[in-house]
């Protein structure tokens, strides 16, 4: 194979043939490199090798640039306005062969909807990223199952399980993981792979290949017709850092399914042990990030991603198993909002727990203790801090009251939680890495468990 490559050989060091002919040849690869342009087509003669080939050709950025030299150095710098020779942007210029082809496309079509009136109904509706007709009922009775069954469950085990729920009604999802489809739990029952084989299926093995993955989704959501969702560990998430950044910056609809969120994991050890990621992915603008406690948030988590369509959401689940716990119908409607009153005593708060995934049910526990001893206790689930902070003052004001001191709880790095804290308050979280040990041992070790969070509690009051 003979692969080709153009190069203007326009970088900041301007070393290319240094940086790139030492390495490819090390793999094996024969390197060619071709000034001034000239046509591929003349080093045919070079394709009968049973060697891989890459070609460079040699070009220029752009007209009327002139390049600086400095030691090391090269700067590409305008002398005016760039110019375009007449012949270059003739051959360019496609504006009137794309209005002949989407001119005889949309005649096509305009046959294809008379003949087949129903599927051009839904090619249509898909491409323009609308809901199916039904969808909010539907939505709504698959949430209330999963509530109504209130299993305890590893939350990424609900999310399969609100897959299951929500894919039926939406054949447009297509999903997939870089090489964690067991641990991801993203095979639905209605899922099928997509081979070279066989194209008619909706999810994509994509490898060791988080940022790949990351950037094929984008493109996905970007051409239309498809909602993609794709899984990796939390931890894994800095690989495709670049692709989630644009996704949020492009305000597409592309759902990160993120497992193994924390030290729960256990014995994989720091280095799969997500500590700063949670708050790395909050501080990307436009992305809505969900940590659900337990299966009920977790439907409402997919619910949300799947209705949202002005950017990515990244839904962030547990390896561990979660208690399912106790709600209100009218608790249930709140979880969309992105933080809502799970808990609270009799009387005004003396204290206000914050807490999100695993930390949540930690924090009853430990308003329980308390409870007991005279002391008045809020929790607040927050699953997603920017849904949150996307509410009325009056509803932010009701969930989390002025009076009382307040603790964050999450078993991560605290750092964000401060905007909801005061300077006397406190965030519950870890500032180091993680251990290799079993999930129950680890949270011992760094602090999470019910007596050193009321212990805790208690010294702020």
């Amino acid at each position: 194979r003979v692969f080709g490559r153009w190069s203007s050989f326009v970088t900041i060091l301007f070393v290319v043939p240094l940086f790139v002919s030492e390495n490819v040849r090390l793999y094996g690869w024969l390197l060619f490199f071709i000034k001034n342009g000239v046509l591929l087509g003349t080093i045919k003669a070079y394709f009968g090798l049973d060697l891989e080939s890459i070609l460079f050709t040699r070009g220029i950025i752009l007209f009327g640039m002139v390049y600086v030299y400095l030691p090391f150095m090269l700067f590409p710098m305008s002398l005016g306005v760039a110019m375009v020779p007449d012949e270059i942007r003739a051959a360019w210029n496609g504006v009137e062969r794309g209005r002949a082809r989407e001119a005889a496309w949309q005649e096509t079509f305009a046959l294809y909807e008379q003949r087949h009136p129903e599927l051009a109904a839904e090619y249509l509706r898909r491409m323009a990223g609308d809901s199916p007709a039904g969808w909010t009922e539907a939505a709504r009775e698959v949430a209330d199952r999963i509530a109504a069954e209130a299993k305890d469950m590893a939350t990424r085990q609900a999310s399969e399980r609100a897959l299951n729920g929500f894919a039926p009604h939406l054949p447009e999802l297509l999903g997939g993981s870089a090489d964690l489809t067991g641990s991801n739990n993203t095979f639905h029952a209605g899922s099928k792979t997509i081979s070279g084989r066989d194209i008619a299926g909706n999810y994509l093995h994509y490898g060791v290949r988080e940022f790949g993955m990351g950037a094929i989704m984008s493109g996905l959501s970007l051409h239309g017709g498809f909602i993609p969702y794709g899984g990796t560990f939390l931890v894994f998430s800095d690989y495709a850092r670049n692709s989630l950044r644009m996704a949020a910056l492009m305000e597409i609809r592309s759902i990160y399914v993120l497992t193994h969120d924390s030290i729960g994991l256990g014995e994989d050890g720091p280095t799969h042990q997500p500590i700063e990621q949670l708050a790395s992915l909050r501080a990307i603008p436009n992305m809505h990030v969900w940590r659900p406690c337990d299966a009920v948030e977790t439907a409402a988590a997919w619910r949300a991603a799947l209705e949202r369509r002005n950017g990515p959401t990244s839904l962030v689940l547990s390896r561990q198993k979660l208690p399912c716990l106790s709600r209100t119908p009218d608790q249930i409607g709140t979880i969309g909002r992105g933080g809502y009153v799970l808990y609270s005593s009799a009387r005004a708060a003396d204290i206000v727990f914050i807490a999100t995934g695993s930390e949540v049910s930690l924090a009853l526990a430990a308003a329980k203790v308390l409870e007991q001893e005279g002391t008045a206790v809020r929790v607040v689930s927050m699953p997603c801090v920017e849904l949150f902070e996307q509410q009325d003052p009056a509803y932010k004001a009701h969930v989390l009251p002025a009076d009382g001191a307040r603790m964050s709880i999450e078993a991560g790095v605290p750092d964000g939680w401060w905007r909801y804290l005061g300077p006397r308050d406190r965030a519950f979280g870890i500032t180091t890495f993680g251990k290799s040990a079993p999930a129950t041992e680890l949270f011992e070790h760094f602090g999470f468990t019910v007596d050193a969070v009321a212990e805790a509690a208690r010294g702020l009051l």
